[in-house]
Parts: structure tokens; sequence; C-alpha cells
């Protein structure tokens, strides 16, 4: 049995360390990008149209991804992520001239399929390394997975402008892409061959979950992560400097900042919603935590619309929005992976993820054309409608069985 377990835990470590450096380079990319190509004079709305196909085939590819993964195996799906971010980035290591918006638009692409593939590999992978009777277990498990790895996109966003400013952009992306192929070398030594890889074959039609409580899960997933992207993506960046005169390490610093403290939030979920006293969360904690999202959201709103203390209600206002999310968005990456089916796991959970990326394609589409036509109130107003839409949907989310939460 400890022979199981140790396996198990290497496994884990691999997943996650594997995890860690391809979410590094995904965030520090971001920052390149977005840097880079402001110093080039490409307007607010031209770099957030870099991003769209980036967010377009993450729906595309979790919706064709879980079932690869149950039919290739979760090792296969991991590596061939990271070997599309090394290609991806290489793809940008061009000279300047040849640095077009369709030519870094594919290259954009290519890096969002790579993410997704790499994010449903690992997230399903812990799945099938965890008994199903150790809820409490597979809750911690996710919890870390999912809290470092946003507290790591955060760190990237800081190595992405440092490389920007001690090596340049070229450079920084050879480096990235020479750190992602010793781990894509480590990684198809170390991954078990058949991790994750269904029983029997799925068919493609099976793309699409039969599970009611995964599609309302989905359903609120998507309204979810709607309602931070239509503020986070496009909109508050603008605001930060156009309206508060912040510079751009200002902004890209708060912005690191904000993404570290919700991941860190992330992995203390357990704590906050009751592991310690021997409760797991059920679809009903889901609701609640939507709902208090919604009111947090409503008061910031109504502050910015009023001109209240602008500065202190957006900054201070949205970290705690962030707190909250966090348990939100860490609830939820518990939950799909409690209740997906252990044979064929990547089938839900990329269902799952093709939901929370169409929400991110929404939310930025209407972060760049509300905060355009309305402002940043318009766009608070909107994540509260989605969030008071989140909440209504995780009503109907099931109540969860008694588990062993060790």
């Amino acid at each position: 049995m400890f022979a199981n377990v140790s396996k198990s835990v290497r496994q884990y470590m691999l997943v996650t360390f594997n995890y860690w450096n391809f979410t590094i380079t995904d965030g520090a990319l971001r920052m390149l990008v977005v840097l880079y190509f402001h110093d080039l004079g490409y307007s607010t709305l031209e770099i957030a149209s870099l991003f769209l196909f980036y967010e377009f085939f993450g729906v595309v590819t979790n919706l064709i991804g879980g079932w690869l993964g149950a039919r290739l195996g979760l090792n296969k799906t991991m590596n061939l992520g990271l070997a599309m971010q090394i290609i991806a980035l290489s793809m940008l290591a061009v000279p300047a001239a040849w640095l077009t918006i369709p030519w870094v638009m594919a290259a954009q692409a290519l890096s969002g399929i790579a993410k997704d593939l790499n994010k449903m590999s690992a997230k399903s992978s812990i799945k099938t390394l965890v008994p199903d009777e150790q809820q409490g277990a597979l809750y911690k498990w996710v919890a870390i997975l999912t809290g470092s790895k946003n507290a790591l996109k955060g760190a990237g966003f800081f190595i992405g402008g440092l490389l920007l400013s001690v090596i340049g952009f070229k450079y920084a992306v050879l480096t990235m892409a020479a750190v992602l192929t010793l781990v894509f070398i480590g990684s198809l030594i170390g991954l078990e061959s058949d991790m994750g890889k269904a029983k029997t074959k799925p068919k493609f039609k099976q793309i699409f979950s039969k599970s009611e409580s995964i599609n309302i899960l989905s359903a609120a997933r998507m309204f979810l992560f709607g309602a931070r992207d239509v503020w986070f993506v496009i909109a508050l960046p603008i605001y930060l400097g156009s309206v508060f005169g912040w510079e751009h390490l200002w902004v890209g610093g708060f912005l690191a900042a904000w993404t570290i403290a919700y991941g860190f939030v992330q992995g203390l979920a357990p704590k906050i919603t009751g592991k310690a006293q021997g409760k797991v969360p059920d679809g009903h904690a889901a609701m609640l935590w939507a709902g208090g999202l919604a009111i947090v959201t409503a008061f910031i709103a109504y502050a910015v619309q009023i001109g209240w203390q602008p500065e202190l209600v957006i900054v201070g206002g949205l970290m705690v929005f962030g707190a909250i999310f966090a348990v939100n968005s860490s609830l939820h990456s518990y939950l799909i992976v409690s209740y997906a089916k252990g044979d064929g796991v990547s089938l839900d959970v990329g269902f799952y993820y093709m939901a929370n990326a169409m929400g991110r394609l929404i939310g930025t589409i209407l972060s760049g054309w509300v905060f355009q036509m309305a402002g940043l109130a318009a766009c608070l107003w909107v994540s509260f409608a989605f969030l008071a839409l989140t909440t209504l949907i995780s009503v109907k989310l099931p109540k969860l069985r008694e588990v062993n939460v060790a």
C-alpha cells in the first residue's frame, strides 16, 4: 500500500511541476505581449484582439481535449500541451518585422490550445490518483494545484516584465522555450503512459456531458468567469492608467499582486470552507459563496458609479472581490473533480473547462465593448448580473453525499 501511495504522490508532484512551469511561461508571455506591443505603438484594443484566439481556442480545446485525454491518456495530452507551448514561444522569436497581428494571433491560438490541454490534464489526473472515498484529500490536492497555479501566473507577470527589461522580447521567449524543453523531456520520461485513459474508447459524441450536475456546474462556471473577466482583462488596466494616471509598472504590479493573492486564497479554500471541522463543500456552499460575491460586486459597482472614494473602492474592493472569487473558483474546481466519473474523467473535466473558457471569451469581448461604451461601473454591473445568474444556477447543484474527509 505504501508503494501505491508513494507512486501516486510522485505522479502528483510531476504533474504539478509540469503545470507550475507551464503556468509561469503563460503569465510571463501575456505580460510580454502586452508590454512589448504597447511599446510598438499598438492600441489597447488591438492588443486585446491578440488574445481573442487564445480564449476562443480554449473553448475548442477543452471540448475536444477531454475526449483526447480519455482515449490517449492524460500523459500524452499534457506532453502535447508542453510541446505546443514551446512551438508558440519559438514562433514569437522572429524579427520584429514578422510580428504582424495575424502571426501573433496564430502563436497565441497555439498557446491557448497548449494551456488548456495542460490544465485539463493536470486537473483530471488528480482524480485518477486519489481514491473516491477520500474526498477531503481530493479537495485539498485540487485546491493546492489550483491556488499555486494562479499565484505562479501572477509571478509570471513579474518575470515577463523583468525578462523584457533585461534581455528583450526575443531572448525572453527563447529562454522560456528552452526551460520548457527541459520540462518536456522530464515529463516524457516520468509520466505514466496510461494515466487517465478510459477503459473503453469513448466516442466523439460523448464530449458533451450527460451528467446533470456537471452541466449545471459548467453553466455556473461560465458566468462566474465571465463576471471576473468583464472588468479584469481590459477595462481595469485601461481605467487604472487613464483615470488614475498609474504607470504601466504600477498597473502590472497591481494585476500581479491581485493574481498572487487570489492564488494564495485558493490554496487556503479547504480551511476557509470548513474542512478542519470535518466538512467538504457541496452545491449549497457554492450557491452561498456566489451570492456573497454578487453582493460585494454590487457595492463596488454602486460606489464607482457615484464616484465615492473611487481609488480606495477599486483597489480595496477588488482585492476583497478576488479573495471571495478565489473561494468560489476553488469550490468549483473541487466539485467538478468530485462529480466527474472516475473512468474517462477528462471527458467531464474537459466539458466543464470548455464552459470556463467560454466565460473568459465572453468576458474578454464584453470588457472591451462595455468599457468603451459606458465605462468601468457598467462593466461591474454586468459582472454583478453574471454573478446573480451564477447564484441562481447554483441553487440546482446537488448536495454532496457523506464522505471521508481524511
